[in-house]
């Protein structure tokens, strides 16, 4: 009987985890959020915005962050995020909304989606890893920022999860090329141990006001190039 050693299972998992992906991103990949892409498509094309740009993407969290400008004074900041997507979905669309623009910068917060509806942390660091690559291919100089997820009340309950997925994505950031992890979890945590109540808004899931000013001034120093 043949034993598979450590890095063919490795091999194995890697590439069921792509098959995985392959799925998922054809799936997203159907016209979920065509309104919303299309509605970015046709703003580029009315108000292009010039290369080296720093460009936001990412789901409700990056959506509704409508002070964006206002909070990254003097920085050439771009809102991409559109509400309820997963990590696949950026890479799905990163070729109509994102490597068109021709970022210098591209910061995404995507995962907390993924997770709530049952991707382990690791085919979300397998998604994060393939949208890498995809944008990459295209962009070989740009800078990729992970925005670690932050915990909230309402998902208080996959904070395991999430705190393991915000560790496997620091250390794949630390390992390569490019790319850098910025962690907002320590700031969303009061001296309770809980998530800071007034950080969010009323469905105590997304951000208030409160956490963007406090969260801008952690990003910012990342935003720079290498």
């Amino acid at each position: 009987m043949t034993t598979m050693t450590s890095s063919s299972l490795i091999a194995v998992a890697a590439t069921f985890l792509a098959l995985i992906n392959a799925t998922a991103n054809a799936q997203n990949a159907t016209g979920r959020f065509e309104k919303e892409i299309a509605a970015f498509e046709a703003t580029d094309r009315v108000m292009p915005s010039p290369p080296g740009g720093i460009v936001f993407t990412g789901a409700s969290g990056i959506r509704m962050w409508k002070t964006l400008a206002e909070d990254f004074p003097g920085m050439p900041v771009i809102n991409r995020g559109f509400g309820g997507s997963f990590t696949s979905d950026l890479i799905a669309y990163a070729d109509r909304i994102l490597i068109p623009l021709k970022p210098r910068v591209i910061a995404l917060q995507p995962g907390s989606n993924d997770l709530a509806n049952g991707k382990t942390p690791e085919q979300v660091l397998a998604d994060f890893d393939a949208f890498v690559k995809k944008v990459c291919t295209s962009l070989p100089n740009v800078k990729i920022v992970y925005l670690g997820i932050n915990p909230s009340p309402k998902r208080w309950d996959i904070r395991d999860a999430q705190q393991r997925t915000n560790q496997l994505i620091e250390d794949h950031c630390k390992a390569g090329k490019n790319l850098a992890f910025v962690d907002l979890w320590s700031s969303s945590i009061g001296p309770d141990g809980q998530p800071i109540s007034d950080f969010f808004i009323s469905d105590q899931l997304h951000p208030s006001r409160k956490a963007y000013l406090v969260r801008a001034p952690i990003i910012r120093p990342f935003l720079q190039p290498f």
